[in-house]
């Protein structure tokens, strides 16, 4: 395991990135930052109207230069958006300069935690589910292969997984 001041929390959309990204900085008394709202903040415009008039690619290179900026940062606690990690670069950048956490949620709680949410461009479709099933297939081992450490966020309560991150994190800072 590495040194690091950083911690990265990567996972798909709605396995709790933000949730647990604020708890954690909030414990260890350090700025939060989430890359999709500091791309909001840095635009002026919600992430469904750059989707909108730059498609996903160009999402993607504001995402990808955010990262390279938030990354520099250190000591924070950063939530990556759920399509950070298809980039190899963001992939390094993480992986170089944090403890990278996954956090792994089955499509079923997903589902139920996303389903009124109309702010996630990827899932405004007909059939959410099976987006979420392809987004899981083709993300989920970019994720494992990104992470230093991966928890189930879908069978325990947010405080529980701060806790359990916490305990990870400090035995890898001895």
């Amino acid at each position: 395991m590495k040194q690091s001041e950083n911690i990265y929390l990567v996972g798909l959309m709605g396995a709790g990135k933000t949730t647990i990204g604020r708890q954690l900085a909030r414990t260890l008394k350090l700025p939060f930052y989430d890359s999709d709202k500091a791309i909001e903040e840095r635009t002026g415009v919600d992430i469904p109207t750059i989707f909108e008039f730059e498609g996903e690619e160009g999402f993607r290179n504001r995402e990808q230069k955010m990262l390279v900026q938030l990354t520099e940062l250190k000591g924070i606690v950063m939530a990556t958006g759920g399509g950070a990690i298809l980039r190899e670069e963001n992939r390094k950048l993480l992986m170089a300069n944090g403890f990278v956490v996954y956090l792994h949620c089955d499509v079923d709680k997903l589902l139920e935690r996303t389903r009124r949410d109309s702010q996630r461009p990827l899932l405004n479709i007909e059939d959410p589910r099976e987006r979420l099933e392809t987004l899981f297939e083709q993300r989920q081992p970019l994720y494992a292969a990104s992470a230093d450490f991966t928890i189930d966020t879908g069978i325990m309560q947010s405080k529980d997984v701060v806790t359990q991150i916490l305990d990870i994190y400090h035995a890898t800072q001895n």
